[in-house]
């Protein structure tokens, strides 16, 4: 099937009483008969609930996985999958990548017992000398939180295979709709799904899809995500249940208008870079082509000027949000290098933008008269 039809056929689920849409199961605890069996399959909602096994179930359908685990969050994802690995293992990471993921390695895990190396995934002969014989894990961010930088996903897999180690993306900004990690070899997908999954900016949530089922580790994290219990509610399940439907129309029609903007970004003369893999002048562009399905509605851009500039031209503007997060109907403007602080590597005249659902000719005309004045 398609992906638009296989969104709608994955997150739905017969339900007895002939709903098309699935209720909201909010009850936490479920019956058990005279001989204390279970009536059901279900026992205890932190161990499993019908809306979060149907959310689980579609996940996995849509990034062609074998298993799904959804999270309260990105970061709660990413820390089970972290948490998964032993005091001594080690973790390559991008230096090019969400900021809070490296801070939960250094903050967190570093301390635990667990090392890790930052490298540029660009460069493969750097990613190949960081990998040691303690390497179990491979991140992934591509295209990387905000610059847009590109990794090539068959080739850093297959040097996470040779190694023993498992090659794990973050695939939030692209979605299923544009790229699939684990058709590229990669062993594990993480996705904040608060971002596009969600849709709409009301719905706090994270998820690990697994290609492997009974893989050592997803086993490890089925175990860290029922004991340790950082679920979603059953309403914010069905709320990115909701989502998923109309996940890959918002996508590709964010994307059209992220194209339009970043070539009309390129040529103003108030502009000094555009970073987006959609752009000819992209320095990855043919890998862009080569595994994804299109290069996805977030840009960044560099202001002519300083920081001072770029937040003028934040100022100015009057139907992007000034927000951090991105993915949902809204278009959202940030200062990268304010949000991340001290420690930022993002040029400091830097703006991210993620594109919403508004008419192009409208966006266009926004930005131009914040860059004019």
């Amino acid at each position: 099937m398609h992906f638009d039809t296989l969104a709608i056929h994955a997150t739905h689920h017969h339900d007895p009483t002939g709903a098309v849409i699935p209720p909201i199961h909010l009850s936490t605890k479920f019956e058990r008969d005279e001989n204390y069996e279970l009536v059901g399959e279900y026992g205890y909602s932190r161990f499993s609930n019908p809306n979060r096994d149907a959310l689980e179930q579609a996940l996995a359908t849509l990034e062609g996985g074998a298993v799904g685990m959804a999270f309260g969050s990105g970061q709660a994802a990413t820390m089970a999958l972290l948490q998964s690995l032993r005091p001594g293992d080690h973790v390559v990471m991008p230096r090019q990548a969400y900021f809070s993921t490296p801070m939960l390695l250094e903050q967190i895990f570093h301390p635990w017992g667990l090392t890790y190396t930052r490298v540029d995934m660009s460069d493969l002969a750097e990613v190949q000398a960081a990998i040691h014989e303690n390497t179990r894990l491979i991140w992934v961010e591509t295209p990387s939180n905000p610059l847009l930088v590109l990794t090539d996903l068959l080739f850093i897999s297959q040097m996470a295979h040779e190694a023993g180690a498992l090659c794990v993306c973050d695939n939030t900004w692209p979605t299923p709709v544009l790229q699939r990690p684990l058709d590229l070899n990669c062993d594990i997908v993480m996705h904040s799904t608060t971002k596009y999954i969600g849709g709409h900016s009301d719905v706090l949530g994270g998820a690990l899809i697994f290609k492997d089922a009974n893989n050592e580790l997803a086993l490890r994290v089925r175990q860290i995500q029922q004991l340790g219990g950082a679920v979603p509610s059953p309403f914010d399940c069905w709320l990115l249940l909701r989502g998923l439907k109309t996940l890959g129309v918002r996508v590709r029609a964010q994307q059209d208008t992220a194209q339009r903007l970043a070539e009309f970004l390129e040529g103003h003369p108030a502009v000094e870079r555009v970073y987006y893999p959609g752009l000819e002048s992209h320095p990855q562009r043919a890998l862009a082509k080569q595994q994804m399905n299109g290069p996805g509605a977030m840009l960044s851009f560099d202001v002519k000027g300083d920081a001072e500039a770029a937040l003028r031209v934040c100022t100015n503007l009057k139907l992007f949000t000034r927000a951090t997060s991105l993915g949902g109907a809204e278009s959202l403007i940030e200062h990268r290098p304010t949000i991340e602080g001290i420690h930022t590597t993002t040029p400091p005249n830097s703006l991210r933008v993620s594109v919403g659902l508004e008419h192009i000719e409208d966006l266009i005309a926004d930005i131009d008269q914040a860059l004019k004045k």
